[in-house]
């Protein structure tokens, strides 16, 4: 202004510095950077590995994990075992409220499976650590009823101490001691001595399920109102008490008390109760029954297709009929195997164990003649160890939380044939059908109420009932005519209109109804049954072209059935052809000819009476007369000569322990030495014999004994870890042996010709001795 410059403002003339613009960067969000409660919800749920490995990245999240409970209660220890390495993780985990670490603690200890304990005083030792971690378990098991007495209960040892008995007493004992939080401890006591024939345990059970009972016990509860049930109906005024406790303890979710009021509905005129009282009280328990879609398994195991399903379900049936357990235990059994897998992947190669495994829990948990472990394992030829199925158990308990009783088909069924009159011939058709549902996952979009209706429906169809669905039932159940046709339909359709898968030797795969070809059954399955028109037209449904059944080829189910065992060993057969066949699995429902019973009779009495392992487990009452259905028609027996002292399992009392002779001659044979037995002439039978089996048949049997580890000498390989993939390198061979169908089956000839000695085999199967660290060590 002083030149009298008017200086222009332009935007090139008059302009401000720029102001120099600095970039911020974008925060960089770590794990480090949530929330606490975020960081615990990741936490949560992730296997132990995992656990350690985010354990390493940074101090805080250390932190985080050494001292929050939460994290520990609820790790994942699934396809882990405790072991000499990892014993600290697990007890650390107990400790903090891991149910599933709890709870293969106390099976380890209790099997002597994977801890090494010396061997003096190794019942007393393990017996009090497995007492003290079942005791956790039960104390963490809120969701369901007790359980450990099933790993507890008898027969115990009667020569020596028996680590069941040890965890009994400590158990006991710790009841004792403790004032608060024992009801279910007090239940398992009770369950235990209920089981033994001696009536001065039977009365301190007694006592011990009013003690729990008064504690809170559910289960106790219901367990007293049924031992006091027949002295109670005998009274009216008591009677009446004796239903109003049961519908209490119903109305608080006992499940076997509310189907004894629902069958208890069936007197419901001497309870003073109205007939319409009566049937909402059952309506509102069928009504209550939810599906559960099975097709969810095959999104979980995409290896595993229906008719694999088919195959397992099949021969566990045959399993079932061969000893003789009860169509609940057959249907919680499948339940149970279902359940698993739907929860935990599964390979192909242990299907079968997990099935057997779920059948040794089951027959446990409802029956009084129990499926031990060693014989559980020779159905299986075999193909898997003692030790394997004692931690499948382990796996199982924990995936499903102890929970095992849960309503099934059979239930509902027996409501049914309780509250309205059925011809006999009618019950059998009902049951029948209600165990062909077991093998057809299609069949449980239907609840299992509705299953069972359905099934007392088709059958009153099928024996042409005027009135096949009454105005009675359709009070009970709350089901129309109408709501069950289409379950009708399916049903037939699934059980008689199908084709059944065949198995890789082209057979039809039908244990279910080979089950009820039986007398006691009146030979039901044999029954003309109608065409599906005829269904349709007595429905009076418009026939619809059912849908043509797909199953895999042969082919596919040769690669299912192929078992660990042909990954892992092959024997030597020097009287039979050198031909693979995989490892298919035996079955145990064939027919045997007088010798071969009486052979096979003799050696199962040797071979369980010499097996090391839990005594306890060892046999029940139809084992020690030598009892046992031999798998197949075509015998060729394995007999190993093993020192006792080299077996893991050598304490425990599933079965008996080995007497002191290290040589057992099996009756009417020399026993040769134990460094080299020796092959002897072998019966192969009669190979033109038609013999009926399952997809997982084999014909051959083993001693229940090849199971066990096979070196001969030497100090024994430690068992503590299973190494994934890793197996022994030899694989067994087997037998081939025609089959047919049951009806088209002629009557067994008499045998002929002489009887030849069988043969004794060492087992020649190889156990690597590398021993894998499970990554704790390097994590």
């Amino acid at each position: 202004p002083g030149h009298g410059v008017i200086h222009c403002r332009c935007a090139k003339c008059f302009c401000y510095p720029t102001k120099r613009r600095i970039k911020r960067r974008p925060r960089n969000l770590t794990i480090l950077s949530l929330p606490e409660d975020v960081l615990f919800h990741i936490l949560k749920w992730l296997s132990v590995g995992d656990i350690l490995a985010v354990r390493a990245v940074h101090s805080h999240l250390k932190y985080l994990v050494d001292n929050h409970a939460s994290v520990w209660a609820s790790a994942s220890f699934q396809e882990l075992w405790p072991s000499p390495q990892n014993l600290k993780l697990f007890e650390r985990a107990a400790e903090k409220g891991n149910f599933e670490a709890a709870v293969k603690l106390g099976i380890a200890y209790l099997y002597n499976e994977g801890l090494s304990v010396s061997d003096e005083a190794c019942a007393e030792v393990n017996g009090l650590k497995a007492s003290r971690f079942f005791s956790m378990a039960e104390r963490l098991n809120t969701g369901s009823d007790p359980f450990i007495w099933l790993f507890i209960r008898p027969p115990w040892s009667v020569s020596g101490s028996c680590c069941k008995a040890v965890v009994h007493d400590s158990l006991r004992a710790e009841c004792q001691l403790q004032r608060s939080h024992k009801a279910s401890i007090l239940h398992c006591l009770g369950r235990v001595l209920n089981l033994f024939e001696d009536e001065e345990k039977r009365k301190q059970a007694h006592n011990l399920f009013e003690e729990s009972a008064h504690q809170g016990c559910l289960a106790s509860s219901y367990l007293l109102w049924e031992s006091d049930r027949k002295v109670d109906m005998s009274d009216p005024g008591r009677c009446l008490h004796s239903f109003r406790k049961l519908r209490d303890y119903a109305a608080k979710g006992c499940w076997e008390a509310q189907l004894a009021l629902a069958k208890a509905c069936a007197g419901g005129s001497q309870l003073g109760l109205e007939g319409k009282a009566c049937s909402e009280s059952v309506c509102q328990l069928f009504q209550a029954s939810q599906a559960v879609n099975k097709q969810q398994i095959f999104s979980v195991q995409k290896g595993l297709s229906d008719t694999m399903r088919y195959i397992l379900i099949d021969w566990l049936v045959e399993v079932a009929t061969m000893k003789d357990f009860t169509s609940l235990c057959l249907h919680l059994t499948v339940e149970c195997v279902d359940r698993y897998l739907r929860r935990r992947l599964v390979p192909r190669y242990k299907l079968q164990l997990l099935g057997i495994a779920c059948m040794v829990i089951c027959t446990r948990f409802i029956s009084k003649e129990i499926l031990t472990i060693r014989e559980a394992v020779w159905l299986t030829d075999n193909t898997y160890k003692y030790e394997d199925l004692v931690r499948v158990m382990g796996e199982i308990i924990s995936a499903l939380e102890g929970k095992i009783r849960i309503p099934t088909v059979v239930d509902y069924k027996e409501v049914l044939l309780t509250l309205v009159p059925v011809a006999p011939r009618t019950q059998h058709l009902c049951s029948f059908l209600c165990e062909l549902t077991l093998l057809h996952t299609s069949l449980s979009v239907y609840a299992p109420a509705r299953l069972a209706s359905a099934a007392l429906l088709l059958a009153r169809l099928m024996h042409g009932h005027t009135q096949p669905w009454t105005t009675q039932l359709w009070d009970l159940t709350g089901f129309s005519y109408s709501d069950l046709t289409p379950c009708v339909l399916s049903l037939h359709k699934k059980c008689f209109h199908d084709d059944a898968p065949k198995d890789y030797r082209q057979v039809s795969l039908t244990a279910v109804k080979q089950r009820f070809e039986d007398k006691c059954y009146e030979e039901i399955s044999q029954e003309e049954v109608l065409s599906y028109a005829e269904l349709c037209s007595a429905l009076g449904v418009k026939q619809e072209s059912p849908e043509p059944p797909s199953f895999p080829s042969s082919g596919e189910i040769h690669t299912f059935l192929s078992s660990p065992s042909g990954r892992r060993s092959k024997r030597k057969r020097e009287n039979s052809l050198q031909e693979d066949r995989g490892s298919f699995v035996t079955t145990p429902t064939a027919e045997l000819s007088n010798q071969e019973e009486t052979l096979l009779g003799s050696l199962l009495d040797w071979s369980l009476d010499c097996c090391s392992g839990y005594e306890g487990d060892q046999e029940s009452e139809g084992e020690k007369e030598g009892d046992v259905t031999a798998p197949s028609g075509l015998l060729d027996v394995t007999v190993v000569y093993l020192n006792p002292e080299e077996h893991c399992c050598q304490e425990s009392s599933d079965e008996e322990v080995w007497p002191e002779d290290k040589s057992h001659p099996t009756p009417g044979t020399q026993a040769p030495p134990a460094s080299a037995p020796w092959p002897l002439p072998c019966n192969r039978g009669d190979p033109g014999k038609d013999v009926t089996t399952s997809g997982y048949s084999s014909v051959s049997s083993s001693s229940p004994i090849s199971s066990l580890d096979g070196g001969m000498v030497g100090s024994p390989r430690s068992t503590s870890v299973l190494s994934v993939g890793s197996h022994s390198s030899t694989k067994p061979c087997y037998h081939q042996a025609k089959k047919s169908c049951l009806q088209c089956r002629p009557p067994n000839p008499p045998e002929s010709g002489a009887h030849q000695q069988p043969v004794k085999r060492q087992n020649l199967s190889v156990h690597s001795d590398e021993d894998t660290n499970l990554g704790f060590l390097k994590l």
